[in-house]
């Protein structure tokens, strides 16, 4: 399959959650935005020089592949893990980003003011992880061999997970009213939950659920 061909057969699938485009670069901070977003979830990779309606518009100058250097390398912390390939097609350059999913979660992107913010991938859109994004990812990092505690306040919260004997789901919000515990607390016990497998979560509309483990 000659480049052409490989790169439309990319575009048709259109922006998804391993897949975005990019028009240009302006902006390296910008740009580590999606680099942090891949990063910390399943990878992916960004078509630059490709518009949102999947027109190859090509990368215009050395400055932004300059950008895009800056954007793994200089905006994120830990530094991104990234590969550039570049491809000549009708006379553009288009570079494809690929960056792998990091094992030093979180890859955090830094702003113009130096503010360090991490980022998930939900299907196409970047999304600011939340609290308990951050305290899984410390969870996972955490020393190999730590025991759970069956606390009162992990009784607490089990129990407000899963009520009644039913199986239900809650927002973080509603479980913080119903255990009547700390945010923070549950935001940590949640975590630990869930890496001891005993609970399970999913991210829907910008809302975590979550609910016991079968």
């Amino acid at each position: 399959m000659d480049d052409k061909h490989y790169l439309l057969s990319l575009i048709s699938e259109g922006e998804h959650q391993q897949q975005d485009f990019k028009y240009r670069v302006a902006d390296a901070s910008k740009l580590a935005k999606s680099v942090s977003a891949f990063a910390n979830t399943d990878g992916g990779r960004l078509l630059i020089g490709v518009r949102d309606d999947g027109h190859l518009s090509g990368v215009r100058s050395e400055e932004e592949i300059f950008m895009m250097h800056q954007a793994a390398y200089k905006y994120c912390r830990p530094e991104a893990s990234i590969k550039f390939d570049t491809y000549h097609v009708d006379g553009r350059t288009i570079v494809i980003a690929t960056v792998p999913p990091s094992e030093r979660k979180p890859v955090c992107a830094i702003n113009e003011e130096g503010r360090q913010r991490a980022y998930i991938r939900i299907a196409d859109e970047n999304i600011v992880a939340s609290p308990v994004h951050l305290a899984i990812w410390r969870e996972q990092q955490a020393e190999r061999g730590t025991m759970m505690t069956y606390t009162e306040n992990v009784k607490k919260l089990l129990r407000a997970i899963h009520p009644d004997g039913e199986q239900l789901t809650f927002t973080l919000n509603q479980l913080v009213r119903r255990s009547r515990l700390p945010r923070q607390k549950v935001i940590i016990l949640l975590a630990r939950l869930i890496r001891f497998g005993l609970a399970r979560w999913q991210y829907t509309d910008q809302q975590f659920l979550f609910s016991e483990a079968l």
